[in-house]
């Protein structure tokens, strides 16, 4: 159903709007979705998927925020320390742009180390990779023992 809106100025016409209702979602993209999990439940047997509180979509959501988060942490670290020691050498800007490339490339590896699922840290290797002597042990040292 179609209302007109009233005449604001002279001379104006008025402009036709589709009354607004509550019964459908207004997207028309939003109603093919509906639609087309109605066909995909229908053709499948199975109910349609419920959107909502999955545990894998928040597992991706905590991901994306804490590599996010972790990246913009190093990049901003490392600016406010090169802007002190610019600041107490006097090398404006130098040191403040040599730590910007350095806070990127830690925020980097942080985010790939994120997920890739490293949870070690640099250099150190796993307690299945070390005998009971005390001596680390890889593939290098296969050769000598």
């Amino acid at each position: 159903m179609v209302r007109a809106v009233p005449v604001m100025a002279a001379g104006m016409s008025g402009i036709a709007l589709p009354d607004m209702s509550e019964s459908g979602p207004p997207d028309p993209l939003a109603r093919l979705g509906e639609r087309l999990d109605k066909a995909r439940a229908k053709r499948d047997g199975k109910p349609a998927a419920v959107s909502g509180n999955s545990a894998d979509l928040q597992q991706g959501v905590g991901l994306g925020f804490r590599t996010g988060i972790e990246f913009v942490v190093a990049v901003i670290v490392a600016i406010g320390l090169g802007w002190a020691i610019d600041r107490a050498a006097g090398t404006r800007p130098w040191g403040m742009i040599v730590l910007f490339f350095l806070g990127v490339g830690a925020g980097m590896l942080s985010v790939y180390r994120a997920v890739a699922g490293i949870r070690m840290p640099v250099g150190s290797r796993p307690l299945n990779k070390i005998d009971s002597g005390g001596k680390t042990k890889d593939e290098w040292d296969d050769d000598e023992a």
